[in-house]
C-alpha cells in the first residue's frame, strides 16, 4: 500500500498518474480530543522515566563478572584434559583440545596463552586462525588457567549484516527509511540506557517496562509517521492494547504461578546484591516484546482506514470500520501465526530434548520454561487481536469526521478528458 505522503508529491511525467492532495489538517475538535487523551500519558511516560532513571549508576554485584578478551588461535592439538591448564572438572584422558591463543587486548595484549577445551558434543569446534573470545576470570594474565575459551568473534559479520540492512532500508524507503533507522536506534537506546539499568538498580521491572514502552511508542511512531491525527490514532490503539496485555499477563502469571526463574534469570539473581521481582521481569518482557508487533498492526489499520476514506469519501463511519476490519482480519491471522512460530522456534531444542526423554506433551507445556512462553505468546496474541477492532474503530471515528481529501489529476489526464 502506498504511503499517503508519497501520493502528494509533484506529478510525474507519466500521463496516467493520479495523486491525492495533502490531507487537510485535523479539525480543532479532533485535535483537542487527541490532546486530552494522549498528552497526559506522554507526560506520564517522561516523568516516570525521570523518576525511575538510575542516576546513581549501576550497583555492585556479588561476584565478579568474567572479562571478555579477544584473540586468535595460533595452534591447536588434542591432549590430556588434566594438567596446569585444565579448565573445569574434566577427568584425565586424551579427549580435550589444547589451544594456543595470541591475545589482541586485555591485560596482556600480544602474549600467548595455552588453555584447554573439552571435546564434547556441546563444545564448539575451534581451529587454527579462528578469531575467538576468552573469558578472563582474574589471576595471572599470563597463565592459561586464568582464561576459558568461550566463543568466536562475530563483530565483523554482524556489522556487515547491519550495514547491508541499513542500505536496503535506505534504498527502498529513502527518507522514510532514514526515519525508520533513527526510530530503530531509539528502540535499542531506551532499553540499553534506561530499562536495563533501572531494573538492575532495583526498580520494579513491570513499571520500568511500562514507562520505557511508552517512551518508545511515542518517540518511534511520531518520528516515523509524523505528528498527524493518523499517527495519534495508532498511538491510542497501541496504548489500549498494551494495557490489555499487561493486565492479562499479570492475571495469568499469578494464576499459573509462574515465577520467571529460568536459567538466565537465576544467573542474574545470583549476580545481584539485592532481590529482584522475577515475575515482574517476565511481565516486562511480555510488554516490551508485544510492542513491536502492535506498532505494525495499529499503523497498518489506521493507514487502511485513511486510504479507504481517500478512495471513497462517501463511505460512512460504519462502512469504513467494516472495510478496514476485513483487511485487519487477514493481517492479524498472519501476525498471530508469526508469533507462535517464533516462540516455537526459540523453544525447539527444549522440545526436542523433552521428546527424546519421553516426557509427555502435557508435562512439557506445564514446565516453567515452556509455560511462560505459552503465556507470553497467548497473552500477546490476545492483545494483538484486540488491537485490530479497537484501532479500526478509533481510526474510522477520527477519519470520518475530517474533510474528504481532494483528488488532483495530472495535466495529461485533463487533456485526454
Amino acid at each position: 500500500m502506498l504511503d499517503h505522503d508519497d501520493l502528494t508529491q509533484p506529478i510525474a511525467k507519466v500521463g496516467h498518474h493520479h495523486d491525492h492532495a495533502p490531507p487537510p489538517p485535523a479539525s480543532s475538535r479532533v485535535r483537542t480530543l487527541i490532546a486530552v487523551l494522549l498528552v497526559p500519558f506522554a507526560l506520564a511516560a517522561v516523568v516516570g522515566t525521570i523518576l525511575l532513571f538510575p542516576f546513581g549508576g549501576q550497583p555492585d554485584t556479588r561476584a565478579p563478572v568474567s572479562t571478555p578478551v579477544h584473540g586468535v588461535i595460533t595452534a591447536a592439538e588434542t591432549g590430556p584434559c588434566s594438567g596446569q591448564v585444565q579448565v573445569g572438572d574434566q577427568p584425565g584422558g586424551d579427549d580435550c583440545l589444547v589451544v594456543t591463543v595470541t591475545m589482541s587486548d586485555g591485560k596482556a595484549p600480544g602474549r600467548q596463552v595455552r588453555t584447554v577445551v573439552p571435546l564434547e558434543p556441546s563444545t564448539p569446534r575451534f581451529s587454527v586462525e579462528d578469531k575467538v573470545v576468552l573469558a578472563y576470570g582474574g589471576g595471572d594474565p599470563n597463565d592459561g588457567a586464568s582464561y576459558q575459551l568461550v566463543d568466536f568473534q562475530r563483530d565483523i559479520p554482524l556489522a556487515l549484516l547491519a550495514a547491508l540492512f541499513a542500505i536496503v532500508v535506505l534504498v527502498l524507503g529513502r527518507w522514510q527509511g532514514l526515519k525508520a533507522l533513527l526510530a530503530l536506534g531509539l528502540s535499542f537506546g531506551v532499553p540499553a540506557l534506561f530499562i536495563l539499568p533501572a531494573i538492575i538498580a532495583g526498580e520494579n521491572p513491570l513499571l520500568v517496562a511500562i514507562f520505557g514502552a511508552g517512551l518508545i511508542m511515542f518517540a518511534v511512531l511520531y518520528l516515523t509517521h509524523g505528528l498527524t491525527a493518523r499517527t495519534s490514532t495508532a498511538v491510542l490503539g497501541t496504548m489500549v492494547s498494551l494495557t490489555l496485555i499487561g493486565v492479562l499477563g499479570a492475571i495469568w502469571a499469578a494464576f499459573a504461578k509462574l515465577t520467571g526463574l529460568d536459567d538466565d534469570t537465576s544467573a542474574l539473581v545470583g549476580l545481584l546484591d539485592r532481590s529482584i521481582d522475577t515475575r515482574g521481569l517476565l511481565l516486562a518482557g511480555v510488554v516490551i516484546g508485544a510492542l513491536g508487533v502492535l506498532d505494525d498492526v495499529t499503523v497498518t489499520q489506521t493507514s487502511a482506514v485513511w486510504e479507504l476514506r481517500a478512495a471513497n469519501p462517501r463511505m460512512s463511519r460504519l462502512e469504513l470500520y467494516h472495510a478496514a476490519l476485513r483487511i485487519g482480519r487477514d493481517h492479524v491471522a498472519s501476525a498471530v501465526n508469526t508469533l507462535v512460530m517464533a516462540y516455537a522456534g526459540a523453544a525447539l531444542p527444549l522440545l526436542l530434548y523433552s521428546s527424546i526423554a519421553g516426557v509427555g506433551l502435557g508435562s512439557i507445556l506445564s514446565s516453567q520454561v515452556i509455560a511462560q512462553e505459552v503465556v507470553r505468546t497467548l497473552v500477546g496474541s490476545i492483545g494483538l487481536v484486540a488491537a485490530v477492532p479497537v484501532t479500526t474503530f478509533l481510526a474510522a471515528t477520527v477519519a470520518s469526521t475530517e474533510p474528504a481529501p481532494v483528488r488532483k489529476v495530472s495535466r495529461a489526464t485533463r487533456r485526454t478528458a
